[in-house]
């Protein structure tokens, strides 16, 4: 390479610098932004118990509300610097995107069509279908209502789905479809039909509300990966986030993370094992 060559080159760098310094500026990230704005900003539901529902004092509670108020902590050593955007469950992926706001944690199943649209965090809850029987009920768990066949029915909520979901787990079931939670839980209670199926979290949070009255069949199938969702392209935002959700679920906020899951789906969580991380086991 000749020297003239080389000088020319060096001044070309020196002259791309400050273009240089202000692309990067541009490229702050969220979590820059979070910090300097002094609070975080969470877009959520409000009408879906036991995740974002409003409580008798009108404020926002439940377990997407809880891993909320955890991210903020983890920014601000403060649950509450929390802004809590309502939104609808279709506004989820839009809302990020555009920026109205940090991050979304409503109950949102990854999909890979989603993950091309957002970022995905690491799952907080794996979700699944489960079957709640009343506690005085015949059948004393799913090995019973399976081997009754075809002389057990199963409410459902319906959907297009509902049939072939049921029978996934209960190929001889009938299955009896309504219009709303409150109608597939009162088939229940009539006796119209011998067990409920949907969402295990659902479940845990009736029970949970109706101590003694019904039993989990103790199946579930059906998974689904629940994760907050952050704007594509900003690692170092989604590294906090995860890193985050990481300590709740085993390290240094485990117990308010623990206390959550207790207070929304009434399990203990066992905790994280001291000595060579669980991760790579």
């Amino acid at each position: 390479m000749s020297k003239g060559f080389y000088a020319a080159a060096v001044v070309a760098a020196l002259l791309a610098l400050p273009f240089n310094q202000a692309a990067a500026q541009d490229s702050k990230s969220k979590l820059d932004e979070v910090l300097a704005r002094g609070h975080l900003v969470v877009g959520t539901g409000s009408t879906n118990a036991p995740w974002h529902f409003k409580g008798a004092d009108d404020t926002l509670q439940g377990f997407d509300i809880d891993m909320g108020h955890i991210i903020a902590k983890a920014l601000f050593s403060d649950p509450n610097k929390v802004e809590f955007v309502n939104q609808s469950s279709d506004a989820r992926i839009p809302n990020i995107t555009t920026n109205k706001v940090d991050i979304t944690c409503q109950f949102m199943t990854v999909t890979g069509e989603r993950a091309q649209q957002i970022a995905f965090t690491i799952p907080y809850y794996r979700e699944g279908v489960g079957l709640m029987l009343k506690a005085d009920s015949k059948y004393a768990d799913y090995a019973a209502l399976k081997a009754a066949g075809s002389a057990v029915t199963i409410s459902v909520l319906q959907n297009v789905y509902a049939e072939s979901m049921v029978h996934a787990a209960l190929p001889e079931a009938k299955v009896d479809q309504y219009e709303s939670v409150d109608l597939i839980y009162q088939a229940l209670e009539s006796g119209r039909a011998d067990a409920v199926a949907t969402d295990q979290s659902s479940l845990a949070w009736y029970m949970t509300q109706n101590k003694g009255r019904y039993k989990d069949a103790g199946y579930g199938w059906n998974p689904q990966t629940y994760a907050c969702g952050v704007k594509r392209g900003d690692q170092d935002w989604l590294n906090f986030v995860n890193t985050a959700l990481h300590e709740a679920m085993t390290g240094v906020e485990f117990d308010t993370y623990a206390k959550s899951f207790k207070t929304w789906f009434g399990k203990d969580l066992t905790p994280p094992q001291i000595g060579f991380p669980v991760e790579y086991k």
